[in-house]
Parts: C-alpha cells; structure tokens; sequence
C-alpha cells in the first residue's frame, strides 16, 4: 500500500554551523495520489532547505509551491517541521496543522506541548508560517514527533490507545 506519511532528516549548512532539520507530515487521503504530493513536498523542502532563511520561510515556500499542484485538487499535507542548531543549543519549529510535538525535559519530569500557529499546506498560498524557539536546550531533553497513527492505534477491544500511555513511555524511556 502507498499513502502520504512523510517523515524526513535534513543536514545543512558548513561543518561549524551544521543544522538538522527534522520533518513529519500526512497528505490529505490515501494511495498513489497521496503518495505523489507527499513526494513532491519531500523534494521541495529538501531543495528549500539548502537555501538561507528560517524555518518559516522555508515552509512558506514549500506551501506556494504546493499550493500550484493541488489547488483545485482539495488535498492538503499537514507538517510538523524541527530545525535543531546544536551550537547555539536552539529549536527552532513551524506547525502546519500538524499535532504540536512533545518536549521532554528529564530533569525537570516536564512535559511541554511545542505548539504554534499555521494551517495545512497546500490550502492560501499566501500563508506566513511563523517560526517559534526554544533555547538553552540540554542533554537528555527528547522531542517527540509523530503522527494521529500512534494516538488512533486501536487494541483488540476497539480502544484508542491515546497521547498519556505514549506520554508516560516517554518519561520512563527517555534515559
């Protein structure tokens, strides 16, 4: 089976200013056509990514362009997307109608939701992503991002398995 989930790390920059950028999204629907836009998000945010501008821009960019391909197609891709700068110990992240991701500092045990402002790619063109930050990260904090997969999963009697158990799995896993 083919679908649209999209998850993707990105390496750029010089060797003293090495940023990872971390993605993860989920096209509108399922199948080849699903698949197809999630491909060409995947290439535009890749070639994006090696040009200058923050987070927002890049994810602005990456919504016009998708915007072109499915205009009048009524899909859309929602996206979570991370930009981690170790050197200056800053997360950077833009939410594109994605589930906010997970924070997890250990050595406070706080959980911390990374929320934000923004809407579906592929919807208004003329969308501004904004950037959001989190400094003075430390060792040990994890940020956990996924897909309503995780939270839907059903067991054998039919229940969601929802975001606490997952929540408390990472903070007894975290180490």
């Amino acid at each position: 089976e083919t679908g649209g989930d999209y998850y993707d790390f990105i390496t750029y920059g010089g060797s003293e200013s090495t940023q990872i950028g971390i993605a993860i999204g989920d096209v509108s629907g399922h199948g080849i056509a699903s698949a197809m836009i999630m491909a060409t998000v995947r290439s535009s945010l890749r070639q994006r990514s090696l040009l200058p501008g923050n987070a927002g821009s890049i994810i602005s960019d990456v919504n016009r362009q998708l915007v072109l391909d499915v205009e009048n197609s009524g899909q859309f891709m929602t996206m979570f997307y991370v930009t981690i700068d170790p050197a200056k110990k800053n997360l950077y992240w833009v939410r594109a109608g994605h589930d906010p991701a997970i924070f997890y500092d250990p050595a406070t045990n706080k959980i911390e939701k990374l929320s934000g402002s923004g809407i579906a790619l592929g919807i208004d063109e003329n969308w501004l992503f904004e950037e959001n930050l989190k400094t003075d990260l430390a060792k040990g904090q994890v940020v956990l991002l996924s897909t309503d997969g995780i939270w839907e999963t059903r067991n054998p009697k039919g229940e969601m398995f929802g975001r606490e158990p997952v929540i408390q799995i990472l903070r007894q896993n975290a180490s």
